[in-house]
């Protein structure tokens, strides 16, 4: 059975889009998630939501506990994770509303925690990150947004930076050059803990 969780950004962390919703409250090994999950359906698809700056946008960036929300989600039964971001254009292209289904990223987050393992004393971790986002999603997401008639670029790299404030016009020359075309504070570290919690 397919559960989607949905690591709701700006605007899509409300209930409301849920039939019949029933709060999930949850505390985890990594501390409590940053808010409790919803769970419903959205047009017969099981889904979880989840705020990730909290139910009053009160967690910086940096604040977000990132493990606890993945963990949570796992828990509770999330086979997929849609996680939705505002982001920052660093390419012409891309405007304002358009839709960018992520295929790569670069993290240049400083104080993340970005694994579930703290040591190795019960033996190595090393989660392949070549391709961190799902080709089937992915590509059900295309498909999806070009039936809708939505802007959508079906690759783009994102760069995650550490916030809460946003770049200098150097630092978003150098991401443009190293290959980025968006820029936001959240997908890295989500990105890298769900493919490690698999």
């Amino acid at each position: 059975m397919i559960r989607v969780g949905i690591i709701g950004g700006s605007g899509l962390d409300d209930p409301d889009i849920l039939k019949h919703p029933e709060p999930i409250e949850m505390d985890t090994p990594y501390g409590a998630p940053s808010s409790g999950l919803m769970a419903g359906t959205i047009g017969g698809t099981q889904v979880l939501i989840l705020a990730r700056h909290g139910r009053q946008h009160q967690f910086s960036p940096a604040q977000v506990n990132n493990r606890a929300n993945i963990h949570a989600l796992k828990a509770a039964g999330a086979t997929h994770i849609l996680a939705t971001t505002a982001c920052g254009s660093l390419r012409q292209e891309i405007d304002r509303g358009h839709f960018v289904i992520l295929d790569q990223f670069i993290d240049f987050t400083r104080f993340r925690k970005n694994t579930f393992a703290d040591s190795f004393e019960g033996g190595a971790v090393h989660t392949a990150m070549a391709h961190p986002f799902d080709p089937d999603l992915r590509q059900n997401l295309i498909r999806t947004a070009k039936d809708l008639g939505v802007t959508v670029h079906a690759r783009g790299c994102v760069v995650t930076i550490e916030g809460p404030r946003f770049s200098t016009v150097a630092e978003s020359k150098m991401f443009r050059i190293w290959g980025a075309h968006v820029i936001n504070m959240s997908t890295a570290p989500e990105a890298m803990l769900a493919n490690e919690a698999g």
